[in-house]
C-alpha cells in the first residue's frame, strides 16, 4: 500500500491498483518538484528516508485512513533520491463508494505523511546552497532535518 522507491512514480499504476468495480468516487493526489520556495529558486530535491520505519509508518497511515473513512483501496508511492523539477515525489490514490470519502482519505493521507513518516527533503538552490527545510512534524526541532 505504501511504497518508496527510487524509480519515477507512475500515477496510471496507483489508479489501476485502486480500481475496484465497487467504487464510484477516486481522488489523487500528486505532489511536484516545484521551482522555488520560500523566495529562494529550487533547481532539484533530494528525498532520503529511514526506509523500514518509513514504509511501516505509511502503511500504517493508510490503514487508519481505512478505518476512519469509508474507502475501498488506497495507495501511495513516495520518491527517494535526487529528483529534478517536475518529477513527482509522492502520489496517492483512493477510491471508496463515494467521492466524500475518497477525496477525505486522500487529504487524510498526505497530511498525515508529512506530518510523521520518516522522509527527509533536501532542496538544492539556483546558488548552489542547500538545506534541509524545518520538518514541522518532527519530535525534536532542533535536528536539521
Amino acid at each position: 500500500m505504501f511504497q518508496l522507491s527510487t524509480d519515477p512514480i507512475k500515477p496510471e499504476l496507483l489508479r489501476a491498483s485502486s480500481f475496484d468495480p465497487r467504487s464510484g468516487g477516486f481522488a489523487s493526489f500528486e505532489g511536484w518538484v516545484r521551482n522555488h520556495h520560500q523566495g529562494k529558486g529550487v533547481k532539484s530535491l533530494e528525498y532520503s528516508a529511514y526506509q523500514e520505519l518509513a514504509e511501516k509508518e505509511g502503511n500504517r497511515i493508510i490503514e487508519l485512513a481505512k478505518s476512519k473513512f469509508e474507502i475501498i483501496a488506497a495507495h501511495c508511492h513516495h520518491r527517494v533520491g535526487h529528483l529534478q523539477i517536475g518529477d513527482i515525489a509522492i502520489a496517492i490514490a483512493v477510491s471508496a463508494a463515494h467521492r466524500d470519502a475518497a477525496f477525505a482519505a486522500c487529504r487524510f493521507i498526505i497530511d498525515e505523511i508529512k506530518q510523521t513518516v520518516p522522509i527527509w527533503k533536501k532542496e538544492h538552490y539556483l546558488d548552489d546552497s542547500t538545506a534541509w527545510p524545518e520538518c514541522k512534524g518532527c519530535s525534536n526541532p532542533s535536528h536539521d532535518h
